[in-house]
Parts: structure tokens; C-alpha cells; sequence
């Protein structure tokens, strides 16, 4: 397959609504419930637990596939890898289209779950480092959006420094990506700064206004 098709492909993957799709199994629109986001933590917040971890899944899921199985099929699905930019082009669609989906009128989530799929794709020691700094955030923050800005920078600066010896293009794209997650966390940083931002509650449901996938 061409790495156009797949880079499109990629896009309409990342577009699938899954926040959307899984909440209606309980009757629920969550674009009308808690932030109104698009994403795994609003679902588990407003819908159910199990809804919303597998929210999370298949959102990761729809990262992970485009960056990493889409490029076997980059020559005409012989199975063999076109390189590490075509994997990375796709992830970077996948991410775009959970955050401006077609389907929803370009109004996602915040990539989070997406970007977490695609940085195991193509760069796991990262995501490793990065999802080892997430659960240290949270669990002393108890905010799910301190967690997520933190990993956006932990993420780039370990792809500098385990990957800058095989070129600039993958650390460049992590710091994009990086960029972009914490542009879409404004909204949490001002409430934060605003001291409105509301904190995890561990073992009971909440309804704060806090989103970050």
C-alpha cells in the first residue's frame, strides 16, 4: 500500500470515537456529561470504571496500530518495514484524528490514551520512562492532568536522550507531540493555576470538570 493511504487511514482511525461509542452502551452521550471531553477519563468519571479503562484501551489501540502494524503493509504488504518515519507519520495522523475527528465535527479529545499507543509503537523505552513519571505525578498529585503534562515533557526528553544517535526526526516528533498534549491541556493548566482544578477521588465517583485523553 502506498504511505499516503495509510497515513489517510491512519487519520480515520484515530477518528473513531470510542469515548462516544462505549458510553452509549449505558445510554450515555458524554459529550453532554462532567468536561463534555471525548475521552477515557470522562467516561470514567460519569460512566463506569470498567467503560472507562476500556475507553483507555481502545484508545491506545488506535495509536499503536497505525504506528506500528500500518508500516508492514508500507510495501505492498509484504510484511517488511518501510522505516521508522513512515510508523511515525502515521502515529502522528492517528493522534490527530482522535483529536479532530471527522466524525464528530473535529471536536475530540485531548490524545492522551492515543499518544500513549503510538509512543509504544515507535519509541516503548520512552513511553516506559514517561508511564513511570505519569504514575509518580498522580499518585502524589492525585491529578490526572498534572500526570499527563508531566509524561507530554518526560516522553520528548527521553526520546533526546535514547534516540538523538540515530537521527533528529524521532526526538523532533516527540517534542511535537509533547507540544501539542500540553496545548491541549490549557484549560486544565489555567484551572490549575486558578486553583479550581479538582483532584482524583480514589474509591468514589466524582463529578470535577478535570479531562485529559
Amino acid at each position: 500500500m502506498k504511505p499516503a493511504l495509510l497515513i489517510f487511514a491512519s487519520y480515520l482511525v484515530g477518528s473513531i470515537p470510542f469515548a462516544l461509542l462505549l458510553s452509549r452502551i449505558r445510554g450515555v452521550d458524554i459529550r453532554k456529561v462532567g468536561s463534555g471531553n471525548v475521552g477515557a477519563t470522562n467516561v470514567f468519571r460519569m460512566v463506569s470504571k470498567p467503560l472507562g479503562i476500556a475507553t483507555f484501551l481502545c484508545d491506545a489501540l488506535k495509536g499503536f496500530v497505525p504506528a506500528f502494524v500500518f508500516p508492514m503493509f508500507g510495501n505492498g504488504g509484504s510484511g517488511t518495514f518501510q522505516g521508522s518515519e513512515l510508523g511515525v507519520w502515521c502515529g502522528a495522523l492517528a493522534i490527530v484524528g482522535h483529536n479532530w475527528p471527522v466524525f464528530l465535527k473535529f471536536k475530540g479529545g485531548k490524545g492522551i490514551a492515543t499518544s500513549a499507543g503510538v509512543l509504544l509503537g515507535i519509541a516503548p523505552a520512552a513511553v516506559g520512562i514517561g508511564l513511570l513519571g505519569w504514575i509518580l505525578l498522580f499518585v502524589t498529585s492525585r491529578y490526572v492532568s498534572i500526570a499527563s503534562v508531566g509524561a507530554a515533557v518526560i516522553v520528548p526528553a527521553a526520546g533526546w536522550f535514547l534516540y538523538v544517535r540515530e537521527g533528529l526526526f524521532k526526538p523532533s516528533v516527540l517534542t511535537l507531540l509533547g507540544i501539542m498534549a500540553v496545548w491541549r491541556h490549557r484549560s486544565n493548566i489555567r484551572r490549575l493555576m486558578e486553583g479550581t482544578e479538582h483532584r482524583f477521588q480514589f474509591g468514589r465517583k466524582t463529578a470535577g470538570k478535570q479531562e485529559s485523553t
